[in-house]
């Protein structure tokens, strides 16, 4: 196992080496337009530009045929100032260490926003998780824990699911960890099943967010969901649930996508033959009396609600003057770049921000541990409504001061989140 803990010396002269990347320049862009706005003194900024920790390691494991393959694995700690780091476990090809230092400081920023107890933080492992077996993945995710230990832990880093993981992904974590410690500990983790101590409404949390976000915000622009037009790009455990969640508010769905493309029908999908199609043949291609066409030309179809719940950069300076929306919800990290937030600003198109829209499966996240840490569970009915009450809340400081001080969305909500950082940051000082 090696790590490699950022420095602070570096801080002072731009981005350390190893963190030059797209995705990580993104958030430091984002934190660099609105941290002087935010009142954040110079040092504490140059803190939080970069994150607590940083760690690099080999996951070996054998395959099937009996070869030994080494993938790269990561984890990076964005801010422990609000407590334990939280964030997500993606495996997939493009998984780098910049990546996921990108991720961790909007978690962080997430975080702060809902005013969750929590610091960002995030990882992976760099491979192709479509050509492993389920034992392999299994494998795979019970080595990585296991290098992961000395960083992970209830109070000080809670890894949930995310791109290519789910709750069987976080079981075999948990008992990868439990079995370390000696006993049972199902706060390790969050978006377990429920028969290990996961919580009713995580899977499903950050889409239902991203809709009653939405669903808040035109009711306060003066129109509503009901009859309108949405666009989803996604269809996985975000895209899909937010795409019923706009039907069941009356919204007609028009389009959705899969990762190797879209299908179109003016008139609204049939949610349920979607899905039923989707089971049978693995994929939205050829879906009957639909429109096919590719994920671009999807994200310029004409409609009230686009909601980004694909990937990072859909919308980039590129296609930005060509989407077509009243509003754009974002269910994804980071699918708008900066260059496309001007330009959607310039045409009056708003933005729910990543930071604030997707927040709803931190949210329920947070929820899991609490229940887990105390041995006692919710019920759905109560976790909606205390899910509604944290996202409603967190709107409503946002579009206050957006709308109060002239600032777009994404601009108020960092300037909120990252102000609560720094607060907490400038209370406990700089140790030694």
């Amino acid at each position: 196992m090696s790590s490699a803990d950022t420095s602070a010396d570096e801080s002072a002269g731009g981005l350390p080496p190893e963190l030059d990347d797209p995705l990580f320049q993104q958030a430091v862009g984002q934190f660099d337009q609105v941290v002087e706005r935010a009142g954040v003194d110079e040092s504490l900024a140059d803190v939080l530009r970069i994150p607590e920790r940083s760690l690099a390691v080999a996951v070996p494991m054998k395959l099937d045929d009996g070869s030994v393959a080494v993938f790269p694995g990561y984890r990076v700690q964005h801010s422990s100032v609000l407590g334990p780091t939280k964030g997500g476990v993606r495996y997939d090809t493009a998984v780098t260490l910049g990546e996921c230092a990108a991720l961790a400081m909007w978690m962080s920023w997430k975080c702060a926003l809902l005013r969750l107890p929590y610091g960002g933080a995030k990882g992976g492992v760099r491979c192709n998780p479509r050509d492993l077996s389920t034992p392999e993945l299994e494998r795979l995710t019970r080595r990585f824990t296991s290098e992961l230990l000395p960083v992970i832990g209830p109070q000080r880093d809670i890894p949930a699911p995310d791109m290519a993981t789910d709750d069987q992904t976080m079981a075999w974590m948990m008992d990868t960890y439990s079995m370390q410690v000696g006993h049972a500990v199902p706060e390790i983790v969050t978006g377990k099943p429920l028969s290990v101590g996961g919580s009713v409404l995580r899977p499903e949390a950050t889409g239902i967010g991203v809709v009653m976000v939405a669903d808040e915000a035109v009711r306060r622009l003066g129109w509503s969901l009901a009859g309108s037009a949405g666009v989803v790009q996604g269809s996985g455990k975000v895209g899909g649930v937010a795409a019923r969640e706009l039907a069941a508010r009356g919204a007609r769905v028009i389009a959705i996508s899969d990762i190797a493309g879209g299908i179109h029908d003016p008139r609204g999908l049939d949610l349920d033959r979607v899905e039923e199609w989707r089971r049978q043949h693995g994929r939205l291609g050829g879906f009957p009396d639909a429109e096919e066409l590719t994920n671009a030309e999807l994200l310029e179809l004409p409609c009230d609600v686009l909601v980004l719940a694909a990937a990072e950069n859909q919308v980039t300076g590129a296609n930005a003057a060509r989407v077509t929306t009243r509003l754009v919800a974002e269910g994804a990290n980071g699918p708008t770049t900066l260059e496309a937030d001007e330009v959607l600003a310039e045409r009056g198109i708003p933005v729910l921000p990543d930071i604030l829209a997707n927040a709803g499966g931190v949210a329920v996240s947070y929820f899991e541990w609490v229940q887990d840490i105390q041995r006692l569970f919710w019920s759905a009915d109560e976790i909606r409504f205390r899910l509604g009450e944290l996202m409603r809340a967190a709107l409503d400081r946002v579009w206050q001061l957006a709308y109060g001080e002239s600032l777009s969305l994404r601009r108020a909500a960092l300037v909120l989140s990252i102000r609560e950082v720094a607060t907490a940051l400038s209370a406990r000082g700089i140790y030694p």
